[in-house]
């Protein structure tokens, strides 16, 4: 068949091109996951769900929300949410990705504009796509080329609402975005200031509510709830009459099976724990820091330290790909990030300092980095 034969092609050239994407199994220490607060498989988790299962939540939705799959349990997190985070009103949804399609698809009007820093996720690009907004990308984290961009799409005519989407850390950089500077020119403008927390969230800002807790302008945030929160799902928070819009007209929040009623009462107890334990975020930038002193001191800092994402750029596909599976091989869980993920030319390892490592753990990895350049050089 024409089709099987077609797509067997495109692997083996991706295959050639060491760009092919597998499903691999974990091996060795999590340098790799979202897990930046360890709390996948910890114990307080565990003790969680028990009792949520003691309350017979039950375990999954049955529908979307608005065919019987809402509970009580939904509604809880979305309340509690949006007074942990600072937002008139919260949705939660299946995950991030569904979440920011569904902002970019919806909110957004024709004759609106949303500009967007040139590295947000695919996700918006998804949303972008869908929608009916005019498009304008500008320079990664600089605030003057998105007020440029504003400036020439007001002189070309434009006239409506303008909505600037960035993130507050960015997933494969592990920058952070100016978000005080974007808060002046969202204000400058009467923007809608719309930033992804997703690497963000309990890792910055008080007890882990984020980088944008506090800004002034407009903002609609969204909270993914399966990296530093340890769960599942995306919260989506801003003013009521966003989230009421998103109810009436998302597709992905309208036509997606609920998540589970479980899930939801899961993330009310980390949000809860969270507030209670301010030691979390505490420890987890005590972890950061001590990497970026490791890669200091072991000159793996090229390409910046900012989080708790740190990227080592090689710049080959095979180069990147032969070093994370040699890692794996020593036992650290690396995995190789390449085009079109990022840039061509800009392969990288991505480290990131999980909630599931241990200084130790940490200098030997660095350490073993290290070594490897010191062979390449």
């Amino acid at each position: 068949m024409k089709a099987l034969a077609r797509l067997d092609d495109m692997l083996g050239h991706l295959e050639a091109r060491h760009r092919r994407r597998v499903v691999a199994p974990r091996q060795g220490v999590d340098f790799a996951s979202n897990d930046y607060l360890g709390l996948t498989g910890s114990a307080f988790l565990k003790e969680a769900a028990l009792r949520v299962l003691a309350r017979d939540v039950p375990l999954g939705a049955g529908g979307s929300r608005l065919l019987r799959g809402n509970h009580p349990e939904h509604e809880a997190l979305e309340a509690e949410a949006a007074a942990f985070f600072g937002a008139q009103a919260a949705l939660f949804m299946g995950g991030g990705f569904q979440a920011n399609q569904a902002i970019f698809s919806t909110l957004p009007a024709a004759g609106d504009l949303v500009a967007y820093d040139a590295l947000v996720h695919a996700s918006a690009h998804e949303g972008f796509r869908l929608g009916r907004a005019d498009l304008r990308s500008f320079a990664h984290n600089d605030v003057e080329a998105a007020r440029q961009t504003i400036a020439d799409w007001r002189a070309s005519g434009g006239a409506g609402q303008v909505w600037i989407a960035v993130e507050s850390v960015y997933s494969m950089e592990g920058d952070l975005a100016p978000l005080a500077a974007f808060d002046r020119l969202a204000q400058a403008e009467e923007a809608v200031l719309v930033v992804d927390e997703a690497h963000a969230t309990g890792v910055f800002g008080p007890s882990g509510r984020g980088l944008a807790h506090g800004l002034q302008a407009e903002v609609l945030s969204l909270h993914t709830c399966g990296k530093g929160l340890g769960v599942s799902g995306g919260l989506v928070c801003g003013a009521k009459v966003f989230i009421d819009s998103l109810v009436s007209r998302a597709r992905p929040f309208i036509f997606a099976t609920a998540p589970a009623p479980f899930t939801a009462a899961l993330l009310r107890e980390v949000l809860a724990h969270l507030a209670a334990t301010p030691a979390l975020v505490a420890q987890a930038q005590a972890r950061i820091a001590f990497a970026h002193d490791q890669a200091r001191l072991h000159r793996i800092d090229r390409a910046g330290l900012h989080s708790q994402i740190i990227p080592v750029i090689l710049g080959g596909d095979a180069q990147v790909m032969a070093w994370a599976d040699r890692l794996r091989g020593q036992g650290f869980d690396l995995r190789g990030i390449r085009p079109p993920t990022v840039a061509r030319g800009t392969a990288r390892l991505r480290i990131s300092v999980t909630g599931n490592v241990t200084p130790a753990e940490i200098a030997a990895l660095f350490e073993t980095l290290a070594a490897y350049q010191k062979e390449a050089a």
